[in-house]
């Protein structure tokens, strides 16, 4: 998948099958939409293209207005988001910063300057709560009317339910935010999950919980930034790592701001996912993590974040959250044992 910050450069296709939206996370309902979408491009014989928005609109009139509460919580960082739309076969996606000059933009101007000179849209997908331009002005009989006017197809999908209940980036969130993993799971067609480049920190954990004073053989972290300051979950996992190993390696994290850390932390004010293995990689030594990009699912809930009063608390902390990490993976363990014992009677 191409991936342009504006759809000002040469490489942008002249011509092709858009859908529109933010995408956050990338649940089943997008799915469904991009399916559509992959569908109705090869019969147009266009390429398929996604135009989305950073920062979500939202974040951009919640940052104007000093109202942050009006910023949604985050799903999925970008990486995220173009990582699984390049899964789902979209040909490429445009980046659309969102700023004063789009928010002021009316609706006949946004289909006229980004949909037919600066995409080159032949068909355009919109959900069916779709709107655009200056105060949310655009609605989808005015889209409807554009195509015909200059000559591209319009469609609506309507929502998409599972088991009656309607897929969204809000029940997301609200899965989410309530730890509710299962069901972000099932929402989402996929383990929730957040990746990145491994960054440096305070390297505190391999000090915490060592085997003796100097030895750095204790809770070693792998750190990623989560580049949102409010995101959809929150507080402790029992987690699976991609991207270290052959398999995946169970581990413990924490997703937040580490509230026992005081502001000398490198990574101060920053959401940070901090994932410790249960079995670190032998062959990857004290640093062999660093700059690598690992992929790291949210599986189950422990806890939210804990305010601890001292390094010992933190370790024995950090401690027990391993051992119940441990109990829940030998948990699932031995229910995938006993299905798969039912399976064959």
């Amino acid at each position: 998948m191409q991936v342009f910050r504006g759809f000002r450069h040469p490489g942008v296709a002249p011509a092709c099958a858009l859908t529109i939206g933010n995408f956050d996370g990338v649940h089943r309902g997008h799915q469904a939409m991009l399916a559509l979408l992959q569908t109705e491009a090869r019969h147009r014989g266009l390429p398929s293209c996604v135009l989305t928005f950073e920062p979500h609109p939202r974040d951009y009139f919640a940052a104007i207005t000093k109202k942050p509460d009006l910023a949604p919580a985050r799903i999925g960082t970008l990486r995220d988001k173009l990582t699984e739309l390049a899964a789902c076969g979209v040909a490429q996606t445009v980046v659309l910063p969102f700023d004063g000059r789009l928010a002021s933009q009316s609706p006949d101007d946004f289909i006229q300057n980004v949909l037919i000179d600066g995409l080159g849209a032949r068909y355009v997908l919109v959900g069916d709560d779709f709107r655009f331009g200056a105060k949310r002005a655009g609605d989808y009989a005015m889209l409807d009317a554009a195509g015909e006017a200059h000559g591209f197809d319009v469609a609506r999908m309507n929502s998409y339910e599972v088991h009656g209940l309607r897929v969204s980036s809000s029940a997301v969130r609200e899965a989410l935010a309530e730890g509710r993993m299962a069901e972000a799971h099932h929402l989402l067609g996929r383990p929730y999950t957040i990746s990145g480049h491994v960054v440096h920190g305070r390297k505190l954990g391999r000090a915490l919980g060592a085997s003796e004073p100097g030895k750095d053989d204790g809770f070693r972290t792998l750190n990623l930034r989560f580049k949102h300051w409010k995101p959809a979950a929150s507080g402790i996992f029992a987690v699976l790592v991609h991207g270290l190993a052959d398999q995946p390696l169970p581990g413990v994290a924490n997703l937040g701001v580490r509230p026992s850390l005081d502001a000398n932390d490198v990574n101060a004010g920053r959401v940070l996912l901090e994932t410790h293995c249960l079995e670190w990689p032998s062959h990857l030594g004290a640093e062999g993590a660093y700059g690598k990009i690992v992929r790291v699912e949210l599986l189950h809930k422990l806890h939210d974040e804990l305010r601890y009063t001292s390094l010992e608390a933190l370790t024995a902390g950090i401690a027990k959250d391993g051992r119940d990490a441990r109990a829940f993976f030998a948990s699932t363990h031995a229910e995938t044992h006993r299905q798969t014992t039912r399976d064959r009677i």
